[in-house]
C-alpha cells in the first residue's frame, strides 16, 4: 500500500500531499457499498407486488433474488482482478454507471424475463463495483486509527445493508410502488459517480499483467454452479439430481481452479493470499457468520408479515433496532478498539453475541411479543455482527500488495455471497421439512388447522435457527483458532507489521 506523501499513491492527492478529501471519498465508497448490499434484499418485501404486476409464477419468483446472487457471487473474483489490472477508480465508475443503467431497466420491466435479466446484470455490475470499493478503501486509509474509523463505517454498512434493504423496500413499496425499489439506485449512483470522479485517487492498473482466462472459466464457473445449486435447493430439495449435479460440478471446477492457480503465469487468485492463516481465518469466519445471519433475515421477514400480520412498512421498521445496533458496534466499539486489541478479541465475542441472539429467537411462538422477545434478540444479533464484520474486512485486506488488493477484496465479498446463498438454501430446507413434519404429526382434524399450521411454521423457523446458532458458534471457534494477527498498535510498537503479505 502506498505511503502517505508518495506521489501517485492511493490515499494521496495527485501532487503527492496527503489527500484532504479522503473522508469525503469514504462517503462515496460507502454510498456504493450500501447500494450493492441493499439490493440483495430491497426487492424481498416488494416481491409480492412485482409478482402480481408481471404475472410471475410461484415457481419462477425466486429468480428475482437468484439472478442477482448468481451474477454477483459468481463473478466477484473476475471483478476483483479486473480492478487490479485496469485500475480501481476506473472499474468503480464503470460499475456505478452500469448498475444505475440496469436498475432503471429493471424498474421499467414489462415482463418477468426483462426483470430477471436486469437483476442478473445488476449482479454483474455489483461484482465489478464491490471489490473496487473495498480495495479503494484499503489503499486510501493506511494508518491504524484512520483505518479503524473507515472500516467501522464500511463494516456497519456491510452488516446492516441487508436490514436497511428491508426498511427501504417497505417504505417504497407502501408509499410508491415496487418499481422504486430499483429506480432508487439511479440517484444514488449519480451522486456516487460525481463524487468518484472528483474525490477518488488511485494508481494506474497493472497493464503488463494478463487476465487468466482459464482461471476465469474454472473459478467463476465453479462459483456460479455452487450458488445456482444452493438456490435451486430451496424449491427442489438437496437430493434433487439437478442440485447434486450443480454442487458436484462446482466443487470439481473449484478444485481444478485451485490446481490451475499453482501453474498459471498470472493467476486470477494468487494462492499466497489464501496461505496466510489469519486471512484464511477471516474468509472462513465471514462465510460461517453470514450463514448464521441469514437465519435471522430469512425467517424474521416471513414471521413478522405472515405470522404477526405486519404490513411491509412495519416489518421493515422492525429491523431498525438491528441496523442501529450494527452501526453502533461497528463505528463506536470496533473502530475504536481495533488498533488497540487483536482482531479475534472482537470477532469471537461478536459471533458469541450473535449466537446468543439467535438462541433467544428459538423460543418464539405464533404469539410472541416483539418488544419482550424479538427486540432483545435483534439487538444482540446487531451488536454481534457489528463487532464481527468490521475487523474481518480490515484484517483480511491488511498487508496485501496493491496489485492484489482488488482480488483480495473480491474474495471477502465472495465468502459473504456464497455464505448467504448456502445459508438461505440450507436453513430454508430445514425449516420447510421441520414445519411439514410438525403439521403432519399434530393436524388431526381440519378444525385444528388455523392453530396447528402457524405453530408448525414457527416450529420450522426455530429448528432452522437452532442450526444457524450452531453455525455462528462454529464461526466463533474458527476466529479463535485461525485469526492470530496482533493489534496494529502493538505491532507498530514492536517494529513489526500487524499483517504481512505472504509471498
Amino acid at each position: 500500500m502506498g505511503r502517505t506523501g508518495e506521489a501517485g499513491a492511493p490515499g494521496t492527492a495527485p501532487d503527492g500531499g496527503a489527500d484532504a478529501h479522503r473522508w469525503w471519498a469514504l462517503v462515496v465508497i460507502a454510498l456504493a457499498q450500501l447500494m450493492v448490499v441493499l439490493d440483495a434484499t430491497i426487492v424481498n418485501i416488494a416481491l409480492p407486488s412485482a409478482q402480481h404486476a408481471l404475472h410471475i409464477s410461484d415457481g419462477n419468483r425466486q429468480w428475482v433474488i437468484t439472478a442477482y446472487s448468481l451474477g454477483f457471487g459468481g463473478l466477484l473474483l473476475l471483478g476483483g482482478r479486473i480492478a487490479d489490472l485496469v485500475g480501481r477508480k476506473r472499474t468503480f465508475v464503470i460499475g456505478l454507471v452500469g448498475f444505475a443503467a440496469v436498475s432503471a431497466l429493471g424498474g421499467a420491466s414489462t415482463s418477468s424475463g426483462m426483470l430477471f435479466g436486469a437483476r442478473a446484470l445488476q449482479g454483474v455490475c455489483a461484482a465489478v463495483l464491490a471489490p473496487s470499493a473495498l480495495s479503494l478503501l484499503t489503499t486510501t486509509f493506511t494508518g491504524p486509527r484512520e483505518r479503524g474509523k473507515a472500516f467501522g463505517v464500511y463494516g456497519a454498512l456491510a452488516g446492516s445493508g441487508s436490514a436497511i434493504g428491508f426498511i427501504v423496500g417497505g417504505v417504497l413499496t407502501e408509499y410508491l410502488n415496487w418499481r422504486w425499489c430499483l429506480y432508487v439506485n439511479v440517484p444514488i449512483a449519480v451522486v456516487a459517480v460525481l463524487g468518484a470522479v472528483t474525490l477518488l485517487h488511485d494508481r494506474p492498473g497493472h497493464r503488463e499483467a494478463r487476465l487468466d482466462i482459464p482461471g476465469v472459466l474454472l473459478g467463476c464457473g465453479g462459483l456460479v454452479a455452487i450458488v445456482y445449486g444452493c438456490s435451486e435447493a430451496q424449491p427442489r430439495g438437496w437430493t434433487a439430481p439437478l442440485v447434486l449435479s450443480l454442487l458436484a460440478a462446482g466443487i470439481l471446477l473449484l478444485t481444478l481452479f485451485i490446481f490451475w492457480q499453482t501453474k498459471a503465469p498470472s493467476p486470477l487468485l494468487p494462492l499466497h493470499i489464501l496461505r496466510d492463516r489469519t486471512r484464511a481465518g477471516c474468509f472462513l469466519t465471514m462465510m460461517l457468520a453470514v450463514v448464521g445471519m441469514f437465519g435471522l433475515f430469512l425467517f424474521m421477514t416471513y414471521y413478522l408479515q405472515v405470522i404477526l400480520g405486519y404490513s411491509p412498512l412495519k416489518a421493515g421498521l422492525a429491523f431498525l433496532p438491528l441496523t442501529a445496533a450494527i452501526v453502533t458496534a461497528s463505528t463506536q466499539i470496533s473502530a475504536r478498539l481495533l488498533h488497540h486489541v487483536p482482531p479475534r478479541t472482537l470477532m469471537v465475542p461478536g459471533t458469541l453475541l450473535a449466537s446468543s441472539g439467535l438462541l433467544l429467537l428459538t423460543r418464539m411462538t405464533p404469539h410472541s411479543s416483539y418488544a419482550g422477545e424479538i427486540l432483545p434478540a435483534l439487538l444482540l444479533m446487531g451488536l454481534g455482527m457489528g463487532l464481527t464484520f468490521m475487523p474481518i474486512f480490515a484484517t483480511a485486506t491488511a498487508g496485501v500488495a496493491p496489485r492484489d488488493s482488488g482480488v483480495t477484496s473480491a474474495t471477502v465479498n465472495t465468502c459473504q455471497q456464497v455464505g448467504g446463498s448456502i445459508g438461505t438454501a440450507l436453513l430454508n430446507t430445514i425449516a420447510t421439512s421441520s414445519a411439514a413434519a410438525y403439521i403432519t404429526a399434530h393436524l388431526h382434524s381440519p378444525a385444528a388447522k388455523p392453530t396447528v399450521v402457524p405453530a408448525g411454521v414457527v416450529h420450522g423457523y426455530t429448528v432452522a435457527i437452532w442450526v444457524a446458532a450452531g453455525v455462528m458458534l462454529l464461526a466463533a471457534l474458527t476466529a479463535a483458532v485461525l485469526v492470530t494477527a496482533k493489534a496494529p498498535k502493538h505491532a507498530a510498537r514492536t517494529g513489526t507489521p500487524a499483517r504481512e503479505s505472504v509471498r
